[in-house]
């Protein structure tokens, strides 16, 4: 049976469930660079590029295989721009195909446009499995199933067991399941950043940073320099530098910020793992063997197998569990435009303009400098969700819906009201003050709690709690903090809510 595989720029395995039984005679594989995907938020330039360049080098890899590959270049004048009419033109070109094979998407609008495929193309559409995570979607659900409240802790700790991961028989490692308390600590000013493993770009990767720069000049961020593996030769490299070299400080610092300082001890494999260049049960299994081998201290290795067995599996079941009403979830009734400084980073704040910088030049920004500082600028603000989700979503090279969603919905902005968190994760400037050395800066004081040059940061937390007192008093995690503000005298209160109404209009939020 002749058979088109369409493979999709975030599904670069060569284990991909519809590469598996592939016959070299019949069967041709598809790869297709189209402006539907690249324009329909507004991509990073360079996240744009890492997915061409990845995808490009991942054909030739399968045509240096032996394999019949067609693939349709973001420049070629006959590309349709979008995925079905994509597969259209190679069923026209090189088919008739009786089938079209392909494995589920990671976004919900491209699983609803797979599915109406086989009544336009009038050809059997197999739709398999993506098993490229370490948990089923039926493992989720089972976990998921009857559950009041869904804790990713609890899930975490269900996958070291099914895994064996940092276990030792029925016992976690260390005698704890979970080390965070230990990954806190602050940066000193002395400490030693390793010097990061960048790639240098090959001629496919010149192509690519050349058309795109050409055809994406509009788009949010700086292109070069461009130095991120393409390859999943280059990345199991990036893996091997992360191990060896920023693993065992990564543990206690990975909760830390520094003005100008993008990367610290971070390993950037959400982008590899994320496009299919890494396995990622194949990376926790090298975090477990630096500890065992007595190279990387429990705290680390754990608190980074977390982020990968814990939230990375949780938020894609999280994701499709509640899909497509996730995404329309607004539980606090949050409406406000997203400001111009999350493109331009002059809001004058030094935390959001060094995390806005470092996005624009990396199309990446750490964990906690996402949902500490953007995000909850966005959730004290009360930020429309559909602006902050979109925004997330285009400027980072590791953002998919699917885990996009879930930590900027549920984690960042509460808007999901609480299925992945059980409390907003809202924070005054003293938190970005203990974590980072911003503040030192900034032409706002963070000392200073109301009035003339104080720290957005604190009286709109305040003015948050207000807005949201009737949607949020009910949160037994937030029991004590209502106490403090109703113990508040009306004038500090009044001061509060005009502090955040004059900040608000100047940065045009407010009338």
């Amino acid at each position: 049976m002749a058979t088109l595989r369409l493979v999709l720029g975030d599904q670069l395995t060569r284990s991909l469930a519809s590469l598996r039984d592939v016959d070299h005679e019949n069967d041709l594989i598809l790869l297709a660079e189209v402006g539907q995907e690249a324009g329909y938020v507004d991509h990073h330039k360079k996240k744009i590029a890492f997915i061409f360049s990845a995808m490009r080098h991942f054909a030739q890899a399968l045509e240096d295989e032996g394999l019949p590959v067609r693939y349709t270049r973001i420049d070629d004048r006959s590309n349709a721009n979008t995925l079905l009419g994509e597969v259209q033109r190679a069923n026209n070109d090189c088919g008739p195909f009786e089938r079209l094979v392909l494995v589920e998407p990671g976004e919900f609008r491209l699983m609803q446009e797979f599915r109406s495929w086989r009544e336009t193309l009038g050809v059997d559409v197999e739709i398999r499995r993506d098993d490229r995570f370490i948990a089923t979607l039926d493992r989720f659900n089972d976990w998921a199933a009857g559950r009041k409240r869904l804790t990713m802790e609890y899930f975490y700790r269900e996958m070291r067991k099914d895994t064996g991961i940092l276990m030792d028989g029925d016992t976690p490692c260390g005698g704890e399941w979970n080390f965070d308390k230990e990954n806190r600590e602050t940066l000193p000013d002395d400490v030693a950043l390793p010097e990061r493993l960048w790639v240098e770009p090959d001629t496919i990767t010149r192509d690519v940073l050349e058309i795109v720069a050409e055809r994406f000049d509009g788009h949010f961020g700086e292109l070069e320099p461009f130095g991120y593996a393409v390859t999943s030769q280059d990345a199991e490299r990036q893996l091997d530098w992360f191990i060896e070299t920023a693993l065992p400080d990564f543990g206690r610092y990975q909760d830390a910020m520094a003005a100008g300082e993008a990367f610290l001890f971070h390993s950037l494999l959400s982008l590899y793992m994320n496009a299919g260049l890494l396995d990622p049960l194949k990376v926790c299994k090298r975090a477990e063997q630096a500890y065992r081998a007595g190279n990387a201290p429990i705290n680390a290795a754990e608190g980074f197998v977390r982020q990968i067995l814990g939230w990375r599996e949780f938020v894609r079941g999280i994701y499709w569990r509640f899909m497509p009403d996730y995404l329309k979830s607004n539980h606090l009734n949050a409406s406000r435009a997203l400001p111009d400084f999350y493109w331009s980073a002059d809001s004058g704040m030094a935390c959001i303009d060094d995390c806005v910088s470092t996005t624009r030049k990396h199309a990446y920004a750490h964990h906690i400098q996402r949902l500490m500082v953007t995000g909850n600028f966005a959730l004290l603000a009360g930020i429309d969700p559909g602006a902050i989700n979109a925004w997330y979503l285009g400027v980072y090279a590791d953002a998919y819906e699917w885990v996009e969603a879930p930590n900027t919905q549920g984690m960042a902005i509460f808007a999901d009201g609480g299925i992945m968190a059980t409390k907003p994760y809202a924070a005054s400037g003293s938190y970005i003050n203990k974590m980072s050395n911003y503040c030192k800066r900034c032409a706002y004081k963070v000392s200073k709690k109301t009035g003339e040059g104080a720290c957005p940061f604190n009286y709109l937390y305040w003015n948050f709690l207000i807005e949201n007192r009737e949607r949020l008093r009910g949160n037994h995690r937030l029991a004590m903090i209502y106490k403090t503000l109703d113990r508040m005298d009306e004038n500090k209160i009044e001061t509060i809510q005009s502090d955040s109404r004059r900040f608000l209009k100047s940065i045009g939020l407010e009338p």
